[in-house]
């Protein structure tokens, strides 16, 4: 008992602190850019705003925009990536490496190409087509043969699927060199530059989708003990297993929507996670969120300060830290399987 007390108070302990280094991240992206402003000012753009302050002006037209916006992206992805390593019982799964992101890329290009599409909510709709038709194809091809759901399967699949999307999206530009600029926004994953009103119309499924995933958490712990004893124990695993996959969809497809092609972050956090917490998710879902959201504003903060005063695509960043732990979580998936 009191070793489980201990342990409670081990993981609220650090809860509160990655609470804190959140904030902390948070105001860092609001003051640092082109133009450095002091804290105190970042403070009083909240709590005293003055219209005739040019600082605080540029605070609150573009750095909350692409501070909420690194937030939302950073923790969508990273619940994504939790969420789809659960439900495929796969260390290596994440939205960019099962073709999730590539798939409602590809949809989003398609329709500005063929059918002009150039509203903000119709980027949106076609987004949630595209993570859900690239999703149920991957795990469909995983689920194929008399085992049934194999890890390599469905990692070969999601590599194969991301490899098509985006040879499909290159070749749509290649055909229309003029339309590239309009979804270079997209193909970049960036989240500089982005106006409110991208955010707005896909936050409420964003939101929605974050809130549900932590009633999840509960049930996903029963099904993680296997199908049978999920059954046994009254669960309807297929009904628990459709609402993970669209939840995942709203996740994925929305952060495209709002920011590109992002990687790495569904597949790096949920490891540290549960390095932290343990296998329960009813921890590993919201930590996964926070650190998500911090880790995405570390990244873009960094991106930032590098190569000063321009900027580094923010995907270059989550690539230099994702791709190393991407290769160890590999091998020492080999390594037990060997």
């Amino acid at each position: 008992m009191s070793k489980f007390i201990i342990n409670r108070h081990f993981k609220w302990t650090i809860l509160l602190g990655i609470i804190v280094i959140f904030l902390t991240a948070g105001f860092l992206s609001i003051a640092i850019g082109k133009t450095s402003i002091p804290l105190s000012t970042v403070w009083d753009a909240f709590i005293h705003y003055d219209p005739s302050s040019t600082n605080q002006v540029i605070i609150r037209t573009s750095r909350i925009t692409r501070t909420l916006i690194a937030m939302t992206v950073g923790a969508s992805l990273s619940i994504a990536g939790a969420l789809m390593q659960a439900l495929t019982r796969n260390p290596l799964a994440s939205p960019d490496i099962f073709g999730v992101n590539a798939g409602a890329l590809f949809f989003i290009v398609a329709a500005a190409t063929f059918f002009s599409v150039e509203s903000l909510s119709g980027y949106m709709w076609i987004g949630f087509v595209g993570a859900g038709v690239a999703g149920t194809i991957v795990y469909l091809l995983g689920s194929m043969g008399e085992d049934g759901l194999s890890p390599i399967r469905i990692v070969l699949a999601g590599a194969a699927i991301s490899a098509l999307f985006i040879s499909f999206t290159q070749g749509m530009l290649v055909l229309d060199e003029q339309r590239m600029q309009s979804v270079l926004f997209w193909l970049s994953g960036s989240v500089a530059g982005r106006e409110l009103d991208i955010l707005l119309p896909v936050l409420p499924f964003l939101l929605g989708a974050i809130v549900l995933s932590f009633f999840i958490g509960k049930p996903l712990n029963i099904l993680m003990s296997g199908d049978d004893v999920a059954k046994n124990l009254g669960q309807n695993t297929g009904l628990l297993k459709l609402v993970i996959g669209i939840t995942i969809v709203f996740l994925a497809g929305g952060s495209v929507a709002v920011a590109g092609s992002i990687g790495f972050i569904g597949l790096v956090v949920p490891h540290i996670v549960k390095g932290i917490t343990g296998p329960n998710y009813q921890w590993i879902i919201p930590i996964s969120g926070l650190c998500g959201a911090t880790l995405l504003l570390g990244a873009d903060i960094a991106a930032r300060l590098i190569i000063a005063p321009q900027e580094m695509p923010i995907g270059v960043m989550t690539a230099l830290f994702g791709t190393p732990f991407f290769i160890y979580i590999a091998r020492k998936g080999v390594k037990k399987s060997g």
